[in-house]
């Protein structure tokens, strides 16, 4: 497993433990903000920008398709974000927006996306930092 794996899966998945963490803590709040970002076509682009250089950026330097479930996982999450930035960026129009905002449901299923992003952070700040320990472990 590359060292870039393992940078990679500790570093988005210590970010989703904090944002999951910070969902439950703070449903209205983070309800309110998304409600006002999803009303905004500005900041919505500037998102869009956000995930299409964060996505691009995964997706060029960790496009690995074997090596095992983190190397797949941190992948996927790269091309995931290329894809959400690429939808970001197109939905300028207010129909676009409303269109979005209902397909996703986010707080109808909030506590889904809550529990699929705290997994997905425990899975990889687990197993990056596993696999960070083996590396280390074998160097020395």
């Amino acid at each position: 497993m590359s060292s870039r794996t393992v940078f990679l899966a500790k570093l988005i998945g210590l970010y989703a433990l904090v944002f999951g963490i910070s969902m439950l803590a703070n449903r209205q709040g983070t309800l309110t903000a998304v409600s006002s970002l999803l009303r905004d076509p500005g900041l919505v682009l500037v998102s869009g920008v956000f995930a299409l250089g964060v996505g691009l950026a995964m997706v060029l330097a960790h496009n690995a398709w074997s090596g095992g479930a983190l190397t797949i996982v941190v992948t996927l999450i790269g091309w995931l974000s290329t894809f959400k930035g690429l939808v970001l960026l197109f939905l300028s129009s207010a129909d676009a927006l409303a269109g979005y905002v209902q397909a996703i449901q986010y707080e109808r299923l909030y506590y889904l996306y809550a529990a699929v992003t705290l997994i997905l952070g425990a899975y990889l700040t687990y197993a990056g930092f596993a696999a960070s320990r083996s590396i280390n472990g074998r160097a020395a």
